[in-house]
């Protein structure tokens, strides 16, 4: 998913819109496709699946989203930096990731 939303953000990002708008319009296309492959290959046959789920998974996105807005305004459109687009794919792929995945094994498909 992480590799997904890098290749969906960044062309948004740098040809096309805000980077802060192509976060949203990734972090969607990844969520929405995330959910399915999380529970269907991630953590296949580990918890359960219920509406507790569900609304767990969208909490922890949530937080994700968050994340990847916060640096990308630091990194490239807000007051302090204005470096290239693909300065918030580093904490993308290296920290959101590992937050993300070890809240979704730890608290959501438990």
């Amino acid at each position: 998913m992480t590799a997904f939303y890098a290749a969906v953000y960044w062309p948004l990002a740098t040809y096309v819109m805000n980077p802060n708008l192509a976060v949203v319009i990734a972090f969607l296309a990844a969520t929405v496709i995330g959910r399915f492959a999380h529970g269907a290959v991630s953590f296949r046959g580990y918890g359960t699946r219920n509406a507790r789920t569900a609304r767990r998974f969208f909490l922890v996105q949530l937080f994700g989203f968050v994340l990847q807005q916060l640096f990308t305004w630091v990194l490239v459109t807000g007051p302090f930096f204005h470096g290239p687009t693909w300065w918030p794919l580093v904490p993308a792929v290296s920290v959101v990731p590992l937050l993300t995945f070890w809240l979704q094994r730890n608290w959501v498909f438990r």
